[in-house]
C-alpha cells in the first residue's frame, strides 16, 4: 500500500490523480497561456505538457476558463460574474459591468488582481494574461450580446476603464476613488461604459 514510486518516466496521461496533478496542470497552464494566449491554448496541449490525461482538467477545474482563472490565482468564478452581467437589462449593462468587477475586486481587497496590476508594466506575460482574461473571458460575450458593431474596439475601451479603476483604487490608492463606495463609482463610470458598449463611438472615416 506504501510501495515506493516508480522512478521511470510516466507515459502521458498516466500521472496519479492527486494534488501533484493539480499543481502540474497549473504550471503547464501558466506556460501555455503565456505562450499561446487564452484562445491559442488548448486543454489537450496543457494536459500533454503536464503529462496527464485531458480529463484531469475537467476533474480538477471544470474546463479551460476555470483553469485559466486558477492559473492567475484570481478569486472569482468567471461564469458567475459573466452570467450576472449578461442578465442585466441592456440599458443598464454598463453599470452591471462596473458593479461586477468592483464586487470581485473589493471582496478580495485587490488581492491577486492588485498584484497582477502591479506587475503588468514590468512583465509582458502578466500584461497579456490580464488583457486576455478581461477582454476574452469576461467582456467578449458581453460585447457580442449587446454591442452593434466594432466589438474589439468597444471591448478595449471598456477594459481600459476597468483596469484604470483597479489600478487607481488598489495600486495607486488615489483618493477619493480608493475609498469611495461601490455604488458611487458605478453611478459615475457606468454611463461611460454603457456608451462604449452600446452608444455611438463616432465615425471611423475622417472624410465622413
Amino acid at each position: 500500500m506504501n510501495a515506493a514510486p516508480d522512478p521511470a518516466p510516466r507515459r502521458r496521461g498516466r500521472r496519479s490523480g492527486g494534488t501533484d496533478t493539480r499543481s502540474g496542470l497549473l504550471d503547464a497552464a501558466r506556460a501555455e497561456f503565456a505562450e499561446r494566449g487564452f484562445e491559442g491554448a488548448t486543454v489537450r496541449r496543457i494536459a500533454e505538457r503536464a503529462g496527464v490525461d485531458p480529463a484531469m482538467v475537467n476533474h480538477w477545474f471544470g474546463g479551460k476558463e476555470k483553469l485559466f482563472t486558477a492559473s492567475l490565482e484570481l478569486p472569482l468564478d468567471v461564469h458567475r460574474v459573466r452570467g450576472t452581467i449578461l442578465t442585466a437589462d441592456p440599458d443598464d449593462i454598463g453599470e452591471a459591468v462596473v458593479r461586477g468587477f468592483l464586487t470581485v475586486w473589493d471582496g478580495a481587497e485587490g488581492g491577486a488582481i492588485a498584484a497582477m496590476l502591479r506587475s503588468v508594466t514590468a512583465h509582458p506575460t502578466a500584461a497579456r494574461m490580464l488583457r486576455e482574461f478581461i477582454t476574452r473571458a469576461i467582456l467578449r460575450p458581453v460585447v457580442e450580446r449587446v454591442s452593434p458593431d466594432r466589438h474589439d474596439e468597444r471591448g478595449a475601451l471598456v477594459a481600459s476603464q476597468l483596469i484604470g479603476i483597479g489600478m487607481m483604487r488598489f495600486v495607486v490608492g488615489l483618493e477619493p476613488l480608493a475609498s469611495a463606495p461601490q455604488e458611487e463609482i458605478v453611478a459615475a463610470v457606468g454611463p461611460t461604459v454603457q456608451r462604449y458598449l452600446t452608444g455611438n463611438l463616432g465615425s471611423t472615416n475622417p472624410d465622413s
